[in-house]
Order: structure tokens, then C-alpha cells, then sequence
């Protein structure tokens, strides 16, 4: 029953963002950057996103890098974690990607995953999007809300009972990229792997898992569903491209695997049971093919798993262990101080997590982590400058808005506390909230001149969303 209150939610939020006139010609670039800002604040409240700054700017930063060889764009990106075990990524209107978390686990390399993005890219780039939405009449922009709920919740029988009820049949497969949509983003992708001297292996590899998770599933799920079809007939080209191209790309970057690795390893802490995730971590250790860095960083996942269950002193050892091995790197110092803080040596943790902000000053996870620390020692002037330095860099991250939220309420600013409550509740996609919070804020008239702005932006931003 949660399962299909959670779906029809998602219906209700997706198709209310979309109900536009469509024209023969599907989207204007006005109309998709119209769906995309609404479909952006309302994500938050429809999906579990994994977005601590960590994650979000390592993904973000694989997207710039492929942005940038794919020239002058439309729309901004944004990329989204979502916590699912559907193996699964999809491109929605104006540059919103998601990635779903059991998309993440299956991949194996960081070019793998960055042929991922690129791929979504590519059917941005393309509009295909657009594109299927004005192939027939019929399709309407609620149609087209439905298909992408049941798309981002991965199928099931919520999901499948959802589109039979709504759809006449065969309207769905409107959306369904075709084969030679598929050949253009796979083209576009390779064409980007090559540009950024990435090895396109990983491409030929994501490939092989998909045709590999589509055979399996390919009874359990409706074919309506499986949003990248055909990876046989894609595998086999991509693999004549490489084949054609093996002197020019011998050379070539394959991806940088600590970082991909710890990425990995941090979601699957977050999203998979304690059992499942030391179970794999033991299977890579005894691995006879398991490289060096993937047996360390098997034990980074569970120095992370140890640390989620309060095993400090284990979860200490083990990233010692990590640091010994891989060196000084700096987001593993962070890593420490986290460990440090939450097993109650904060005076250590301040120290650790100080060190590691000021060895990188644009690295938000640091600062976040360094900012709960200080604020818990009473240093509250410092955590709401590294709050603020977060938010300036990330500003859709929510929890640096209702950290400062709490710490204006401590220092007794309610004007302040209400407005950045109210940004808080925008992310979540709380429209009646927000605005309430934020009119409290703009009435008590306490506010400085920047937030008094941004508050009254803001509140004209809902007005445009509530339309």
C-alpha cells in the first residue's frame, strides 16, 4: 500500500508539472526549461535522493567534464542519486539525469559510469525526448508525467497497474527511445569517451551488463518499462568502433578508480543492508582477480559499513588501513574526521576535518562535516560561514539550509530561522510551506538585505511553480 501511495504521489507531482499543450513539433526550448524548473523542485519530495555534498560533486564534476566536450548546451544539468535497487538512469526534460543507486553497484569502473552519463547527455543533447513526445497526437504532457514516474520508480506491480489503468494501448512505447535514438547517444557518447581520451572499454563494458540485466529481467518486466533497448544490437557496434579505432585509443585514460570506487562504496553503504554489503566486501577480498586497489577499497566498504553499525574502534582501523595503503589522499582525512566526530572525540575531528578544508578549500564535504563539528563545540560563527560557503557552492542542498536554520534559532533570529527553513521546504518540494515561512520571514522584517531578496525571489519562484 506505501508502495502505491508513493507512486500515485509521484504521478500526481510529475504529471501536474506537465500538463502543457503539445504541438506536432513537441517541446519548445522555453516550454522543456519550463518543465525542467518545476520537475526540479519537486523531485525532493517524490524520491529519496543521495546528494551529501560528496557525492553530489563527484558526479557533477564527470558531467562538467563531458559537458565541456559537448559543447554549447540549452539547458543546465543536474545529476540526482536516486536510492533504488532498479538498475536504471534516464534523461527527463532540460538536463534533469537520474542515476538510480542499483544502476551504481553494477558498474565496475569509472568510465563505465561516465559512458553512462553520457549517454543521458546525448538524448538531452538530441531532444529525443522532445522528439518522442510530438510523434503522435495522442501523447499529451500527462501522458508523458506518468511515463516517467513509472520509470523512475523501476516497474512493479504498483507501477505496471499505474500505466494499464491510465494509457491506451501501445501509448507508452511514445516514449520509448528507439533503436535509432539509442544509436545516436551511443554514437555521441563514444564520440565524447574519445574527446576526453577516456578509453571507450568502459562504454563496451556498461554494454555488456546491460544486455546481461535485460536478459535477466526480460520476463519480469514489462517491455514498456526498459527505457535503453536493444543493447545486443548497441554492443555490437560499439564494439566495431573500438575494433576500427584500437591504434588511436591504445593510450587512453581508463578512469580513475579510487574515486570512482569510494563513491561506490559510500552509496552502497547508504542504500544496502548490513549483511548484503559485508557479504560483497568479503567476496572481493577473496577474490583471486581482485586487484590491489579494489581489495583496499573492499575494506574501505566496510570501514564505512563499521561506522554506520557504531563499530568505530573497527571503523577506525580499517580507514587507517585505507590512508596507509593509498596515501594522504585529502577526502580520506575527511572520512577519518566523520569517523572521529561520530564515535565522540570531537576535539580530534575538529582537528582532522580543519586540516583537511584547508588542504582544499572547494571541497563541500570537508566544509559541511567541519561546519557540524564546530557548531557542536559552540563555534558558531565559524559553522555558519562553512554552511554558507556549502550552500554557495551547492545551493540545492537542503541540509546545509536547515543546519542553518537550527543555528539561527539558537542564536534567537527567527526572521532567519523562517527563511532558511523556507528554502529548506522548497527543496522538498513543500510549495505552502515555503512560502509561508518565507512571507513570516520577509513580515518580521529582521532579515539582511540579501536574504531579504532572495527571500522575495524565491517566493516569486513558487508562485511560477504553483502555476
Amino acid at each position: 500500500m506505501k508502495t502505491l501511495q508513493r507512486t500515485l504521489l509521484v504521478c500526481y507531482l510529475i504529471v501536474s508539472v506537465c500538463f502543457l499543450p503539445v504541438r506536432s513539433n513537441g517541446f519548445t526550448i522555453g516550454e522543456e526549461r519550463e518543465v525542467g524548473e518545476k520537475l526540479l523542485y519537486t523531485v525532493r519530495s517524490s524520491f529519496e535522493v543521495l546528494d551529501d555534498p560528496d557525492l553530489k560533486q563527484y558526479i557533477e564534476k564527470l558531467g562538467e567534464e563531458v559537458i565541456k566536450v559537448a559543447g554549447v548546451q540549452f539547458f543546465d544539468y543536474h545529476f540526482f542519486v536516486l536510492k533504488s535497487k532498479d538498475f536504471n538512469a534516464f534523461a527527463a526534460p532540460s538536463g534533469l539525469i537520474f542515476f538510480n543507486s542499483g544502476l551504481i553497484e553494477k558498474v565496475d569502473s569509472e568510465n563505465e559510469l561516465v559512458s553512462v552519463i553520457a549517454h543521458e547527455i546525448g538524448h538531452i543533447v538530441k531532444r529525443h525526448i522532445s522528439s518522442r513526445i510530438g510523434k503522435g497526437k495522442k501523447i499529451s504532457l500527462a501522458t508523458m508525467g506518468l511515463v516517467l514516474a513509472a520509470l523512475a520508480l523501476g516497474g512493479g506491480a504498483a507501477t505496471e497497474a499505474l500505466l494499464a489503468g491510465s494509457m491506451a494501448a501501445g501509448q507508452s512505447a511514445a516514449l520509448h527511445f528507439s533503436r535509432l535514438d539509442e544509436e545516436e547517444a551511443d554514437l555521441l557518447a563514444y564520440d565524447w569517451m574519445k574527446k576526453m581520451e577516456r578509453h571507450p572499454d568502459g562504454q563496451v563494458k556498461m554494454l555488456q551488463t546491460m544486455r546481461q540485466i535485460a536478459r535477466y529481467r526480460s520476463s519480469m518486466m514489462p517491455q514498456y518499462l526498459l527505457t535503453h533497448p536493444n543493447p545486443e544490437a548497441r554492443l555490437d557496434y560499439v564494439q566495431t568502433l573500438v575494433s576500427s579505432d584500437k591504434k588511436e585509443i591504445e593510450g587512453f585514460n581508463r578512469g580513475n578508480n579510487f574515486d570512482f570506487l569510494r563513491f561506490k562504496y559510500r552509496i552502497m553503504a547508504e542504500t544496502k543492508d548490513s549483511f548484503y554489503l559485508r557479504e560483497y566486501c568479503s567476496s572481493v577480498l577473496s577474490s583471486s582477480r581482485a586487484d590491489e586497489l579494489e581489495i583496499i577499497m573492499a575494506k574501505y566498504g566496510l570501514a564505512q559499513l563499521d561506522r554506520i553499525e557504531n563499530n568505530y574502534a573497527s571503523s577506525l582501523k580499517l580507514i587507517e588501513e585505507v590512508i596507509n595503503t593509498i596515501g594522504q589522499k585529502n577526502v580520506l582525512l575527511v572520512d577519518r574526521g566523520i569517523i572521529e566526530f561520530e564515535s565522540g572525540n570531537t576535539e580530534k575531528a575538529y582537528t582532522t576535518l580543519s586540516a583537511a578544508y584547508k588542504n582544499d578549500r572547494s571541497n563541500m564535504y570537508a566544509a559541511h562535516s567541519l561546519a557540524g563539528v564546530a557548531f557542536q563545540m559552540g563555534l558558531l560563527e565559524e559553522a555558519e560561514k562553512l554552511y554558507k560557503d556549502v550552500i554557495a557552492e551547492i545551493p540545492e542542498y537542503d541540509k546545509a539550509y536547515f543546519n542553518l536554520g537550527k543555528l539561527s534559532a539558537t542564536r534567537g533570529k527567527s526572521a532567519e530561522t523562517k527563511y532558511y527553513l523556507g528554502k529548506y521546504d522548497l527543496l522538498h518540494g513543500k510549495l505552502e510551506l515555503s512560502r509561508k515561512n518565507l512571507e513570516t520571514a520577509i513580515s518580521e522584517g529582521n532579515l539582511e538585505d540579501e536574504q531579504q531578496l532572495d527571500a522575495e525571489q524565491t517566493l516569486d519562484l513558487i508562485k511560477r511553480l504553483e502555476k
